[in-house]
Protein backbone atom coordinates (compact mmCIF):
# COMPACT_ATOMS: atom_id res chain seq x y z
CA UNK A 1 0.00 0.00 0.00
CA UNK A 2 2.08 2.92 -1.45
CA UNK A 3 -0.70 6.09 -0.80
CA UNK A 4 -1.59 6.42 2.35
CA UNK A 5 -5.18 8.19 3.13
CA UNK A 6 -5.83 9.30 7.00
CA UNK A 7 -7.63 12.13 8.53
CA UNK A 8 -4.82 14.64 7.93
CA UNK A 9 -4.96 13.86 3.66
CA UNK A 10 -3.19 11.69 1.50
CA UNK A 11 0.41 11.28 1.55
CA UNK A 12 2.12 10.34 -1.74
CA UNK A 13 5.02 7.54 -0.66
CA UNK A 14 7.46 5.08 -2.70
CA UNK A 15 7.71 7.95 -5.28
CA UNK A 16 11.68 9.17 -5.55
CA UNK A 17 12.04 5.99 -2.49
CA UNK A 18 11.15 3.72 -5.20
CA UNK A 19 14.55 3.60 -7.31
CA UNK A 20 16.44 2.83 -4.22
CA UNK A 21 14.41 0.80 -2.07
CA UNK A 22 16.22 -2.28 -2.99
CA UNK A 23 19.89 -0.85 -1.26
CA UNK A 24 18.24 -0.09 2.01
CA UNK A 25 16.35 -3.57 2.48
CA UNK A 26 19.86 -5.95 2.52
CA UNK A 27 18.65 -6.55 6.46
CA UNK A 28 15.60 -7.50 6.03
CA UNK A 29 14.57 -11.07 6.04
CA UNK A 30 13.43 -12.18 2.80
CA UNK A 31 14.93 -15.72 3.37
CA UNK A 32 13.04 -16.22 6.46
CA UNK A 33 9.59 -15.04 5.16
CA UNK A 34 10.02 -16.83 1.59
CA UNK A 35 10.78 -20.46 3.59
CA UNK A 36 7.74 -19.48 6.03
CA UNK A 37 5.72 -18.92 3.10
CA UNK A 38 6.45 -21.60 0.97
CA UNK A 39 6.42 -24.23 3.42
CA UNK A 40 2.78 -23.40 4.41
CA UNK A 41 1.47 -23.66 0.64
CA UNK A 42 3.34 -26.91 -0.20
CA UNK A 43 1.90 -27.98 2.93
CA UNK A 44 -1.81 -27.03 1.63
CA UNK A 45 -0.95 -28.64 -1.67
CA UNK A 46 -0.67 -25.62 -3.36
CA UNK A 47 3.18 -25.99 -5.02
CA UNK A 48 3.03 -24.41 -8.47
CA UNK A 49 -0.75 -22.97 -7.99
CA UNK A 50 -1.65 -19.54 -8.64
CA UNK A 51 -0.43 -16.34 -5.88
CA UNK A 52 -1.33 -13.06 -5.32
CA UNK A 53 0.87 -10.57 -3.53
CA UNK A 54 -0.65 -8.05 -2.36
CA UNK A 55 1.72 -4.78 -1.63
CA UNK A 56 4.53 -6.37 -3.91
CA UNK A 57 6.21 -3.29 -4.00
CA UNK A 58 9.27 -4.19 -6.35
CA UNK A 59 8.41 -7.48 -6.53
CA UNK A 60 11.43 -8.80 -4.32
CA UNK A 61 9.03 -11.76 -3.17
CA UNK A 62 6.90 -11.97 -6.30
CA UNK A 63 10.29 -12.78 -8.18
CA UNK A 64 11.47 -15.23 -5.18
CA UNK A 65 7.93 -17.39 -5.56
CA UNK A 66 7.90 -17.23 -9.28
CA UNK A 67 11.40 -18.80 -8.77
CA UNK A 68 10.01 -21.68 -7.20
CA UNK A 69 7.46 -22.35 -9.81
CA UNK A 70 4.05 -20.54 -8.63
CA UNK A 71 2.75 -18.53 -11.09
CA UNK A 72 2.41 -15.23 -9.73
CA UNK A 73 0.27 -11.70 -9.14
CA UNK A 74 1.48 -8.70 -8.04
CA UNK A 75 -0.79 -5.75 -6.84
CA UNK A 76 0.62 -2.51 -5.69
CA UNK A 77 -0.66 0.84 -5.58
CA UNK A 78 2.48 2.84 -6.67
CA UNK A 79 3.39 3.23 -10.23
CA UNK A 80 7.42 3.64 -9.33
CA UNK A 81 7.71 0.66 -7.32
CA UNK A 82 5.98 -1.33 -10.36
CA UNK A 83 8.32 0.23 -12.20
CA UNK A 84 11.37 -1.20 -10.38
CA UNK A 85 9.43 -4.80 -10.48
CA UNK A 86 8.75 -5.10 -14.58
CA UNK A 87 12.54 -4.48 -14.91
CA UNK A 88 13.20 -7.19 -12.43
CA UNK A 89 10.75 -8.91 -14.28
CA UNK A 90 12.38 -8.38 -17.97
CA UNK A 91 15.81 -9.63 -16.06
CA UNK A 92 14.57 -12.64 -14.75
CA UNK A 93 12.02 -13.70 -17.58
CA UNK A 94 9.20 -14.56 -14.96
CA UNK A 95 5.43 -14.57 -16.53
CA UNK A 96 4.42 -12.15 -13.76
CA UNK A 97 1.49 -10.10 -14.00
CA UNK A 98 1.69 -6.61 -12.14
CA UNK A 99 -1.23 -4.61 -11.28
CA UNK A 100 -0.95 -1.30 -10.46
CA UNK A 101 -4.08 -1.29 -8.17
CA UNK A 102 -4.82 -0.16 -4.51
CA UNK A 103 -5.48 -3.35 -2.23
CA UNK A 104 -8.77 -1.71 -0.59
CA UNK A 105 -10.25 -2.11 -4.04
CA UNK A 106 -8.36 -4.43 -6.13
CA UNK A 107 -9.53 -6.76 -8.47
CA UNK A 108 -8.81 -10.02 -10.41
CA UNK A 109 -10.36 -11.58 -13.22
CA UNK A 110 -10.77 -14.89 -11.20
CA UNK A 111 -10.02 -16.75 -8.42
CA UNK A 112 -5.93 -17.54 -7.03
CA UNK A 113 -4.57 -20.18 -4.33
CA UNK A 114 -3.28 -18.24 -2.18
CA UNK A 115 -2.86 -14.68 -1.39
CA UNK A 116 0.38 -13.39 0.01
CA UNK A 117 1.22 -9.67 1.92
CA UNK A 118 3.74 -8.86 3.89
CA UNK A 119 6.58 -6.47 4.89
CA UNK A 120 4.13 -4.69 6.93
CA UNK A 121 2.28 -3.92 4.03
CA UNK A 122 -1.29 -4.12 6.29
CA UNK A 123 -0.23 -1.54 8.62
CA UNK A 124 -0.09 1.12 5.95
CA UNK A 125 -3.93 0.56 6.09
CA UNK A 126 -4.82 2.61 8.90
CA UNK A 127 -8.55 2.50 9.20
CA UNK A 128 -9.69 -0.75 10.67
CA UNK A 129 -12.95 -0.61 8.53
CA UNK A 130 -10.67 -0.53 5.46
CA UNK A 131 -8.95 -3.26 6.18
CA UNK A 132 -11.71 -5.69 6.84
CA UNK A 133 -12.29 -4.48 3.40
CA UNK A 134 -8.73 -5.86 2.05
CA UNK A 135 -9.61 -8.67 4.24
CA UNK A 136 -12.87 -9.50 2.26
CA UNK A 137 -11.64 -8.97 -0.84
CA UNK A 138 -9.02 -11.31 0.11
CA UNK A 139 -11.78 -13.89 1.40
CA UNK A 140 -13.59 -13.04 -2.46
CA UNK A 141 -10.69 -14.14 -4.91
CA UNK A 142 -9.09 -16.75 -2.86
CA UNK A 143 -10.25 -20.47 -4.28
CA UNK A 144 -12.55 -22.42 -1.96
CA UNK A 145 -10.23 -23.08 1.42
CA UNK A 146 -7.96 -20.97 0.15
CA UNK A 147 -4.95 -19.71 2.02
CA UNK A 148 -4.07 -16.33 3.19
CA UNK A 149 0.10 -15.48 4.35
CA UNK A 150 0.38 -12.52 5.71
CA UNK A 151 2.29 -10.41 8.63
CA UNK A 152 2.03 -7.32 10.60
CA UNK A 153 3.62 -4.88 13.07
CA UNK A 154 2.36 -5.13 16.57
CA UNK A 155 2.43 -1.93 19.33
CA UNK A 156 5.66 -3.15 20.82
CA UNK A 157 7.37 -2.55 17.11
CA UNK A 158 6.77 0.93 17.28
CA UNK A 159 7.69 1.41 20.73
CA UNK A 160 10.64 -0.26 20.02
CA UNK A 161 14.01 1.66 21.66
CA UNK A 162 15.65 1.11 18.27
CA UNK A 163 13.36 3.93 16.64
CA UNK A 164 13.41 6.33 19.14
CA UNK A 165 16.42 8.12 17.71
CA UNK A 166 16.70 8.74 14.07
CA UNK A 167 18.70 5.81 11.77
CA UNK A 168 21.18 6.86 9.06
CA UNK A 169 22.57 4.50 6.70
CA UNK A 170 24.82 4.96 3.49
CA UNK A 171 24.89 2.57 0.63
CA UNK A 172 26.19 3.53 -3.02
CA UNK A 173 26.78 6.82 -2.43
CA UNK A 174 23.00 7.17 -0.97
CA UNK A 175 22.25 8.86 2.02
CA UNK A 176 19.07 7.83 3.96
CA UNK A 177 17.46 9.42 7.57
CA UNK A 178 14.85 7.34 8.99
CA UNK A 179 12.96 9.01 11.58
CA UNK A 180 9.82 7.67 13.25
CA UNK A 181 7.12 9.49 15.13
CA UNK A 182 4.42 7.14 17.09
CA UNK A 183 0.91 7.83 18.22
CA UNK A 184 0.16 5.30 21.15
CA UNK A 185 -3.44 6.95 21.69
CA UNK A 186 -4.46 6.63 18.38
CA UNK A 187 -1.67 3.86 17.54
CA UNK A 188 -0.52 5.71 14.40
CA UNK A 189 3.30 6.11 13.06
CA UNK A 190 4.76 8.73 10.95
CA UNK A 191 8.01 7.03 9.11
CA UNK A 192 9.64 10.25 7.87
CA UNK A 193 12.27 9.26 5.32
CA UNK A 194 15.30 11.72 3.28
CA UNK A 195 17.03 10.64 1.17
CA UNK A 196 20.57 12.61 -0.49
CA UNK A 197 21.58 10.85 -3.73
CA UNK A 198 24.51 11.77 -5.82
CA UNK A 199 23.37 13.59 -9.09
CA UNK A 200 25.13 13.25 -12.06
CA UNK A 201 27.36 16.64 -13.13
CA UNK A 202 25.91 16.58 -16.06
CA UNK A 203 22.50 17.34 -14.46
CA UNK A 204 22.26 21.17 -14.06
CA UNK A 205 18.67 21.00 -13.26
CA UNK A 206 16.67 19.93 -10.73
CA UNK A 207 14.31 19.21 -14.28
CA UNK A 208 16.91 17.17 -15.43
CA UNK A 209 16.76 14.70 -12.83
CA UNK A 210 14.13 11.62 -11.98
CA UNK A 211 12.07 12.48 -9.76
CA UNK A 212 10.28 15.04 -6.48
CA UNK A 213 13.71 16.22 -5.73
CA UNK A 214 15.11 19.46 -4.14
CA UNK A 215 18.39 20.78 -3.92
CA UNK A 216 20.45 20.26 -0.72
CA UNK A 217 22.38 23.04 -0.44
CA UNK A 218 25.01 25.46 -1.91
CA UNK A 219 27.64 23.47 -3.76
CA UNK A 220 31.42 24.30 -4.00
CA UNK A 221 32.87 24.29 -7.80
CA UNK A 222 34.15 20.32 -7.18
CA UNK A 223 31.84 19.29 -4.49
CA UNK A 224 29.77 16.58 -5.66
CA UNK A 225 25.89 17.52 -6.17
CA UNK A 226 23.24 15.67 -3.79
CA UNK A 227 19.55 16.22 -4.19
CA UNK A 228 17.11 15.60 -1.22
CA UNK A 229 13.87 13.31 -1.22
CA UNK A 230 12.06 13.88 1.47
CA UNK A 231 9.20 11.21 2.36
CA UNK A 232 6.30 10.87 4.89
CA UNK A 233 4.97 7.29 5.54
CA UNK A 234 2.19 6.18 8.19
CA UNK A 235 1.43 3.31 9.78
CA UNK A 236 -1.18 1.90 12.33
CA UNK A 237 -0.24 -0.76 14.71
CA UNK A 238 -2.64 -3.68 14.94
CA UNK A 239 -3.22 -6.50 18.11
CA UNK A 240 -3.68 -9.98 17.34
CA UNK A 241 -6.91 -10.05 18.67
CA UNK A 242 -7.79 -6.81 16.26
CA UNK A 243 -6.45 -8.95 13.04
CA UNK A 244 -8.73 -11.70 14.21
CA UNK A 245 -11.93 -10.04 14.42
CA UNK A 246 -10.97 -8.12 11.36
CA UNK A 247 -10.71 -11.48 9.53
CA UNK A 248 -14.01 -12.80 11.34
CA UNK A 249 -16.01 -9.82 10.17
CA UNK A 250 -14.61 -10.37 6.74
CA UNK A 251 -15.32 -13.89 6.31
CA UNK A 252 -12.08 -15.29 6.80
CA UNK A 253 -10.47 -18.28 9.04
CA UNK A 254 -7.99 -17.41 11.59
CA UNK A 255 -5.91 -20.20 11.34
CA UNK A 256 -2.49 -19.70 13.11
CA UNK A 257 0.03 -16.48 14.66
CA UNK A 258 3.82 -17.32 15.24
CA UNK A 259 6.41 -14.37 16.69
CA UNK A 260 7.94 -13.48 13.09
CA UNK A 261 11.81 -14.21 15.05
CA UNK A 262 11.12 -16.78 16.96
CA UNK A 263 8.49 -18.77 15.65
CA UNK A 264 7.14 -19.16 19.09
CA UNK A 265 3.94 -18.12 20.52
CA UNK A 266 2.66 -14.43 19.94
CA UNK A 267 3.78 -12.39 23.40
CA UNK A 268 3.39 -8.64 24.43
CA UNK A 269 6.86 -8.16 23.52
CA UNK A 270 6.16 -9.57 20.02
CA UNK A 271 7.12 -6.58 17.02
CA UNK A 272 6.04 -8.86 14.24
CA UNK A 273 3.59 -11.36 13.29
CA UNK A 274 3.29 -14.11 10.43
CA UNK A 275 -0.26 -14.86 10.57
CA UNK A 276 -2.53 -17.60 8.35
CA UNK A 277 -6.25 -17.47 7.30
CA UNK A 278 -8.54 -19.31 4.83
CA UNK A 279 -11.26 -18.68 2.98
CA UNK A 280 -14.56 -19.48 4.12
CA UNK A 281 -17.48 -18.88 1.84
CA UNK A 282 -17.95 -16.10 -0.07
Amino acid sequence: MKNMTSGNGTYQAYTGFAEVYDRFMENVPYDDWEAWIASQLEASGYAGQLVLELGCGTGIMTERLAARGYDMIGVDLSEDMLAEAMEKRSLSGHNILYLQQDMREFELYGTVAAVVCICDSLNYITARRDLTQVFRLVNNYLDPGGLFLFDFNTPAAYLSPLREHPIVEEADGITMIWENEYRPQEALNDHRVTFFLPVAAEAETVDECDGPYTPSGPQEDGDPLYMKVQELHEQRAYTLEEIRDCLAEAGLTFCEAVDADTKGEVTAQTQRVLCVARECGK
